[in-house]
């Protein structure tokens, strides 16, 4: 049995404006109907796999189990990360978890937002790797480029690989090269593009940490013996995380082991690293053109067009090599040779505290999610869906006064010490400072639109009395 371990925390700020950090790339559907994490999930799920083991942080533990549960997978142990340390200390407490349970277990870890087409044949290159990784073996995938990319770290082989699809020995990792490197690297064949994804037993990568960064067992221990459970989650201690270093497991780890082998994956691999790699793995038509959304495109060539709102046209005219990414809040248009540096217009809007470069315009909530459509000086209109059988939190407002109008289902609604059903066509009007709580009792989503007036509409004016999602 192989235990998935699926690292799930990332921001991808290289696919701003869909990826943000309130609503990671790995959670969209980027290539297909399916989100980047349910398609990981899928990916190594099945026949000899364990249930998955997600590491992801509090804001996004509700999205993993939603998601998981619509692409029909149970997921094992849900660790929690009180804040984000990079991938040493995750793969650690991934690896401490599952070696309670058996420490001679196979762990596959691998992050939850690449797309690798060909399931059956990324499982095959894992079969060819359980044999070494079982030896003791540290086992990483390489992928066969098929360009010279300079967006991806690589790895030398120490051997050519024989053709059978079995491990060989790795001699070293290779930092991002420049592009004349990168074209060398590609003619002289002993280089793979570095996945990111590796095969080990839980006991293997225990010794490989205290042989090579033994100041992170005692903090992660840690942090395992005094987690809590909650929910079904397991939240790990904040004290003792906290003060781990931020370290990739490449530095920790994977860079200084002598026990590390490379199964070569010959089929198609991305880690969607940018918009250029999403117009390229979305299939370009003759003329390089990428269409997603309601989106036009006149006399252009090699350029994507992207509309994330049925609303919301996007025409594009004589371009050629662009990106033109829109969202209802925020617009992006970049030559595609500077599909890399997009991180730089995150940075620039946080640098002008511009909520765009980190909230994605729909907010999701354990109950739903709510969109903002209008926002005035004292008054704010949100569209609100709530799950079959979820409720919003029992609450009240020091500021504002709500009205809400039931467009689609039926709401369960508490005001003070009256409950009453609201249907649609129907409207509640909830008065400042009054105790209320909306729910949704029937089978299909409700929606209602919510009218807030006031003084100050921001989202921490909430008093929580009771709540099922147990947030503060």
């Amino acid at each position: 049995m192989i235990y998935p371990i699926l690292l799930c925390g990332g921001s991808g700020t290289r696919l701003w404006p869909l990826s943000r950090k309130s609503y990671p790339k790995q959670f969209a559907a980027l290539t297909g109907a399916e989100s980047l994490f349910q398609a990981s999930a899928k990916r190594l799920a099945g026949a000899g796999f364990a249930a998955p083991t997600v590491i992801t942080s509090s804001d996004f533990r509700f999205i993993v189990t939603e998601q998981l549960a619509e692409a029909g997978i149970d997921p094992g142990a849900v660790l929690i990360e009180p804040e984000a340390r990079n991938t040493a200390p995750a793969v650690l407490a991934a690896a401490l978890h599952v070696a309670s349970l058996d420490a001679q277990a196979l762990m596959l870890v691998a992050p939850s937002d690449h797309v690798i087409p060909d399931a059956a044949a990324f499982r095959a290159a894992v079969a060819a790797a359980e044999p070494a990784a079982r030896a003791g073996r540290i086992v990483t995938f390489g992928i066969r480029p098929d360009r010279p990319e300079t967006g991806y770290g690589y790895l030398e082989l120490a051997a050519e690989p024989d053709g059978s699809g079995a491990a060989v020995a790795l001699k070293r990792f290779v930092e991002k090269p420049d592009a004349a490197r990168a074209a060398e690297m590609l003619a002289e064949g002993r280089y793979l593009w570095n996945a990111g994804i590796f095969l080990f037993t839980a006991a293997t990568i225990r010794a490989a940490f205290a042989a090579h960064a033994p100041d992170l067992i005692a903090g992660v221990e840690a942090a395992l013996a005094g987690a809590k459970p909650d929910l079904g989650f397991l939240r790990l201690a904040p004290e003792p995380w906290g003060a781990l270093p931020d370290i990739s497991i490449d530095y920790a780890v994977m860079e200084r082991a002598a026990n590390l082998s490379v199964v070569p994956f010959e089929g198609a691999w991305s880690d969607l690293g940018g918009w250029d790699a999403v117009w390229r793995e979305a299939g370009p038509d003759a003329s390089g053109i990428v269409l997603s959304g309601p989106a036009t495109a006149i006399d252009c060539t090699d350029t994507l067009l992207r509309s994330e709102s049925p609303t919301q046209e996007i025409v594009g005219i004589g371009l050629e090599n662009i990106i033109a990414v829109a969202m209802p809040d925020a617009v992006l248009v970049a030559d595609m040779s500077r599909a890399q540096d997009v991180k730089q217009a995150v940075a620039a809007l946080k640098a002008k505290a511009a909520k765009q470069a980190e909230t994605f315009p729909r907010d999701h909530r354990p109950w739903g999610w709510f969109d903002s459509l209008v926002i005035g000086n004292r008054f704010q209109v949100k569209r609100i869906v709530v799950k079959p059988g979820a409720s919003l939190s029992l609450q009240s407002h020091h500021h504002r006064s709500e009205h809400w109008i039931v467009v689609e289902g039926t709401a369960l609604v508490t005001i003070d010490d009256t409950k009453k059903l609201v249907s649609e066509n129907q409207s509640v009007y909830i008065p400042l400072g009054a105790v209320h709580r909306m729910e949704n009792p029937g089978k299909v989503p409700m929606a209602l639109i919510e009218v807030q007036t006031g003084s100050y509409l921001g989202e921490d004016d909430i008093i929580r009395y009771e709540d099922a999602y147990r947030r503060e």
